[in-house]
């Protein structure tokens, strides 16, 4: 266990400073004080979930092109599933629920799916694989034909008729959505609350603190000095910004920015109950997923796909409204696979940001300041992994505190529900960009 220390007149005193507290700042936070870590939160927004998280799409699912991060999202849909056994509290606000809906993968020539069945089968993961016929009659709305490369509707060929059909789709049944993303954060600050660890909001750092070559601290906005011997960086779209102040954003070889991203709102086609026999669709073929919402709505979101600007900006300063380009891009994208859908002229939907890293995998590792961790790169993809990431953050924390040389020897990490074994060497910030990613996001 790390050392607490106090004093009534000097800097305020922790284990660890755990920098954010969206979903995985916060699972971290949960994780290191059910270890008996005396822990600070602290977050410049007012609320935990209150930035990024807040607009998550919250898609729990496995279509990974990498072995590791299959195993990695299997393993975290049983913390939602093992949801309030797991936090072993009750929340006032009540406790984020999880829609199992499944997901289906769209099948086409040379798609995504020929990377991601065999890593399922490998790792035992169920799922089916549907021909045509079968994803017409399990979703009558959907139609077969195929449209790709995905292309903008500015493009006169976005308009042709498909000559062809897609191949069907791969259906896993164990996946699907988090009701609420913010309410997740915060059931998690009350279960770290409950093993004694704070949360302070409104709370801006302004300084990494170091001793020599070893992390000290933060400073807050306020003036506020907080010494600890761990400091965690998972501030989202912020994290490349708290690594300049902590040093090392230069000595890592891959680095994070801040992508602005939409995602929709429209409602499904009259007469048909989306919301209840509907499902997630990951539709490489013509660059969008959606999935279900409350009240028989569609939430869709973009794979960035090429024919796509990328709009990287300064994550405090940023357009927040919902531009009629990629609105129309998106939802025409989707009517393209349901022609039901509407296709209303009020735009309605929400903008936010993703913390992006080089090849869109997160980084969960150390840093070359000796206490200093970050949990980076994960917007867009990983809330589905907060609670199996919290575990790993703890996890790696205590093992390199003790001594252990993590960029020797890669700490490894067994999945409480699955036993996957989760090697961490794979999220390292020294790894060269990785030739298996995807290269995109699928919420």
């Amino acid at each position: 266990m790390l050392m607490a220390m106090g004093s009534p007149d000097g800097p305020e005193r922790y284990d660890a400073v755990i920098i954010g507290a969206g979903v995985i700042g916060s699972a971290a936070a949960f994780e290191l004080a059910q270890r008996g870590h005396r822990t600070l939160s602290v977050d410049k927004l007012p609320a935990a979930g209150f930035g990024s998280t807040s607009n998550s799409c919250a898609i729990v699912r496995f279509s990974y092109s990498t072995h590791e991060g299959v195993a990695m999202s299997y393993e975290g849909l049983h913390y939602w599933l093992d949801w309030p056994r797991y936090l072993g509290v009750d929340d006032p606000r009540g406790l984020i629920g999880f829609n199992q809906c499944g997901t289906m993968l769209v099948k086409r020539e040379g798609g995504h799916h020929e990377k991601v069945v065999p890593l399922l089968h490998r790792l035992g993961i169920p799922y089916e694989d549907w021909d045509v016929a079968t994803m017409i009659e399990r979703a009558p709305i959907l139609d077969p034909g195929a449209y790709g490369p995905p292309k903008r509707p500015e493009d006169d060929a976005f308009w042709d008729e498909p000559d062809s059909q897609i191949l069907g789709g791969i259906f896993t049944p164990e996946s699907g959505y988090v009701s609420d993303p913010q309410l997740s954060a915060h059931n998690l600050q009350v279960a770290a609350e409950s093993c004694g660890g704070e949360f302070r909001f409104g709370a801006a750092v302004v300084s990494v603190d170091r001793e020599a070559d070893r992390v000290h601290g933060v400073t807050l906005s306020d003036g506020t000095v907080i010494r600890a011997p761990v400091v965690v960086n998972v501030a989202g779209p912020h994290s490349y910004l708290i690594n300049q102040m902590a040093g090392v954003y230069d000595s890592m070889n891959i680095k994070t920015r801040a992508l602005r991203h939409e995602v929709h709102h429209v409602p499904a086609p009259a007469g048909y109950d989306w919301e209840r026999r509907g499902f997630h669709v990951q539709d490489g073929d013509t660059g969008v997923y959606f999935r279900p919402e409350v009240g028989n709505n569609i939430l869709i979101g973009s794979e960035d796909p090429e024919c796509d600007p990328r709009e990287w900006v300064d994550p405090d300063h940023f357009d927040r409204s919902v531009s009629d380009a990629q609105y129309r891009a998106q939802v025409l994208r989707t009517a393209r696979r349901i022609p039901s859908l509407p296709v209303p002229d009020d735009r309605k939907g929400v903008v936010d940001l993703y913390d992006v890293s080089d090849d869109w995998i997160p980084v969960y590792d150390r840093t070359d300041l000796d206490g200093f961790y970050v949990a980076i790169g994960t917007s867009g993809n990983q809330f589905k992994n907060a609670g199996v990431a919290g575990h790993c953050m703890a996890e790696l924390i205590e093992a390199c505190q003790a001594g252990h040389d993590h960029d020797r020897d890669p700490v490894v990490v067994r999945g409480r529900y699955t036993d996957f074994e989760l090697n961490l060497g794979f999220y390292s910030r020294n790894r060269e960009v990785n030739p298996d990613s995807s290269m995109s996001v699928n919420g």
